[in-house]
């Protein structure tokens, strides 16, 4: 039985370079070769080869694809304020949710969330995921202060302050009279003071895919055995996280034995990016830094905990190692595999018929030039061969008989050619769903048939885009939107203020339900959003409906609730800012309004405060009285039942008189129970209930 006890640091070093080397073997042999060729085909290459002095076009299907989805699936997250919202498990979250969304999207928007969100959906189409990087980065923000003339009490008091730093300090006699008249030299000070305030902030960064590595087991996010960032950091970087500058400046230079994340940086970038060869200042050579979170026992419990673990240089030395509470990491896929951690991506479906089109392509344009420029038939001897080498337009061949140049005959296959070519790209989009229709270009689509039809095509041609919607949707928006919720939960604070409901109010993050549910509102092109703008009419119309019958105190339909259903429609076609034109209301005003109808319907009703007062006594009046009425209905029933459960006792007791006569007078005993039952069957059918 294996002994628990306590991991050494070599130990640690070890089982964590071995997981992180098999990832990366992993990944160099399953995934890293698919990537690098889904980037070629998107930068306009293909593997079929090429022919001297034939067509050398590239279809470029991959980039011209991709490109199209991109718009359609940004409008997704975008059409909406609130594309992710927090839903409160229980009443008490239900103020706190509405913040939470509010300032979470506010956060994200903040931190460039356009950029983030089309990063992270680019690299997902081209390489099978996108990842964005989530994470909470303490650091100290200093500000300077220089105070003169203090006295020495106020010296002492602010130089005692934990948070300060005394940078310069200086004095000076000044002649002063004291209480008793008399003059005596007193020091005043000169005082420049830093004072350093502990905060941090969230951060979100967009991870290259070569940059992320996970084991050949991983599923997903929650169950990788090992979960990696591999990146490249400078040598001052490391000193300012706290790290020894000799310790570190040793690992610079010194590459890993794979060099794949070297390949797809480069090809990527489209260029080689060598920032060793110009680099003279040793803090700031480049280090191979390896940031790894895994499982691990390593205090010899038993119970294996979340660490984060730090490798410097291609040889992957601990650094540093920590618990951590979660990966910081989330996953965005456009296709997802059942059962394993990397899908497909766009590029993986169509590649293959961009070889295809370029093929076809190439066939045509050399059709098309061979048939405008024919090889020529020549009659040795009968022609100048340097006149019939001379392609100029309008030059001269001199020939000795008729018939001596004649133009080879070359079939022209232009035609069918484009209808192969139309049947690529017809499977191409319904691969993808990315069709002429369903972008709006197709104008036989829209002239040929009734708007309704127009509508069914464009919405049938979006549904593949719409799963790829929900896929992003439920897995990396609803990832990235927990990870932020958890870390301004866990690191914030201090209150912050914030807009909220046309008002600056203070929000503590602090005191937010960390386990809220997500849920992600995604709308999908024009067709939806027509759609979504009818209903919230049909709403508002509604709305107004029951206003203007029932009045503000209706019980169904608030104002708040009108202003809601006007600032999505306002969201709907493109307008943000719904603040600017429609106030927000806030329960005081809500009330007021209800009172103010009411008084206003007092005063519409023509009844002076005595007649209204008559009014109401006699409806209490009226009230009563019914109420008086049924009591004595009751009272009557019950009534009426006692005085039948007596008459059947007396008819009990002359049963059992009557049947002892008859056991006496004959000697025949009479089943009295029997009779008893039968006796009393109508008194149950006739009970009360």
């Amino acid at each position: 039985m294996a002994e628990l006890k306590e991991m050494t640091h070599d130990d640690i070093e070890n089982i964590v370079s071995d997981a992180v080397k098999d990832a990366i073997d992993f990944m160099e042999s399953e995934i890293v070769k698919d990537r690098l060729k889904s980037q070629r085909y998107f930068d306009g290459e293909v593997d079929i080869g090429e022919e001297e002095g034939r067509s050398k076009i590239v279809s470029t299907k991959v980039r011209d694809t991709v490109r199209s989805i991109k718009p359609s699936l940004m409008r997704v997250f975008l059409s909406s304020e609130h594309p992710v919202e927090y839903i409160p498990t229980n009443q008490e979250d239900v103020t706190s949710s509405d913040q939470a969304t509010k300032y979470a999207h506010y956060r994200f928007q903040e931190l460039n969330g356009y950029t983030l969100l089309n990063d992270a959906i680019h690299d997902a189409l081209v390489k099978k995921t996108g990842i964005l990087k989530v994470y909470w980065e303490d650091y100290s923000d200093a500000t300077i202060h220089t105070y003169t003339n203090l006295t020495e009490e106020e010296m002492t008091i602010i130089v005692s302050e934990p948070d300060v730093t005394v940078i310069e300090q200086s004095v000076e006699m000044h002649s002063k009279e004291n209480q008793f008249g008399i003059e005596e030299e007193v020091p005043y000070y000169t005082l420049k003071i830093s004072r350093e305030k502990e905060t941090g902030k969230l951060c979100i960064e967009s991870i290259p895919p070569e940059e992320f590595i996970t084991d050949r087991g991983a599923k997903s996010i929650d169950d990788a055995y090992c979960i990696a960032h591999k990146t490249e950091m400078r040598v001052s970087d490391l000193v300012a996280m706290g790290y020894d500058f000799d310790e570190v400046s040793e690992l610079s230079g010194v590459r890993s034995d794979s060099s794949y994340f070297g390949e797809e940086d480069v090809e990527r970038r489209g260029y080689d990016d060598d920032k060793e060869e110009q680099v003279k200042d040793p803090s700031m050579k480049i280090v191979e830094v390896t940031e790894a979170y895994m499982k691990m026992d390593v205090y010899g419990t038993g119970q294996a905990t979340m660490h984060r673990f730090i490798l410097g240089g291609g040889e992957r030395k601990l650094l540093d190692y920590e618990p951590w509470g979660r990966v910081p990491f989330a996953v965005f896929e456009v296709d997802p595999e059942p059962h394993t951690f990397f899908g497909r991506s766009i590029a993986d479906l169509i590649m293959n018929d961009q070889d295809s089109s370029t093929a076809m392509l190439r066939g045509l344009l050399d059709n098309i030039a061979l048939t405008n420029n024919p090889s020529l038939d020549v009659i040795e001897g009968q022609v100048n061969i340097d006149d019939v080498l001379n392609n100029e337009i309008g030059s001269i061949r001199r020939i000795k008989s008729v018939g001596a140049i004649t133009p080879s005959v070359i079939p022209f296959v232009a035609g069918q050619t484009l209808g192969a070519i139309q049947y690529m790209d017809e499977q191409t989009e319904s691969k993808t769903g990315v069709t002429k229709a369903s972008m709006g270009l197709d104008p036989d689509a829209l002239q040929n048939s009734t708007a309704t039809a127009a509508a069914l095509t464009a919405q049938a041609g979006a549904g593949q885009i719409e799963v790829i919607a929900r896929n992003l949707a439920e897995g990396g928006m609803k990832q990235l939107f927990k990870l932020m919720l958890e870390l301004l939960v866990e690191n914030s604070c201090e209150e912050t203020m914030m807009r909220l409901n046309g008002q600056y109010i203070p929000i503590d993050p602090r005191t937010w339900n960390i386990a809220m549910d997500i849920t992600v509102n995604v709308g999908l092109g024009t067709g939806r959003e027509e759609q979504r703008h009818a209903a919230l009419t049909q709403a508002l119309q509604m709305q107004m409906q029951i206003w203007s019958s029932y009045g503000p105190s209706n019980g169904l339909v608030t104002m708040t609730g009108i202003r809601n259903t006007l600032a999505d429609m306002l969201v709907l076609s493109g307008v943000r800012n719904t603040d600017r034109y429609f106030n927000p209301m806030t329960p005081e005003q809500e009330q007021q309004l209800i009172q103010q109808a009411q008084q206003a319907q007092s005063q519409d009703s023509g009844l002076s405060g005595d007649a209204q007062a008559v009014m109401q006594a006699e409806a209490y009046k009226t009230d009563k009285k019914a109420e008086t009425d049924q009591m004595k209905m009751q009272i009557d029933a019950q009534k009426a039942l006692a005085q039948d459960d007596r008459e059947r006792d007396k008819m009990d007791q002359d049963l059992i008189i009557n049947a002892a006569k008859i056991l006496g007078d004959h000697g025949t005993k009479v089943d009295i129970e029997k009779l008893r039952a039968l006796q009393n069957r109508d008194r149950q059918q006739n009970a009360p209930t």
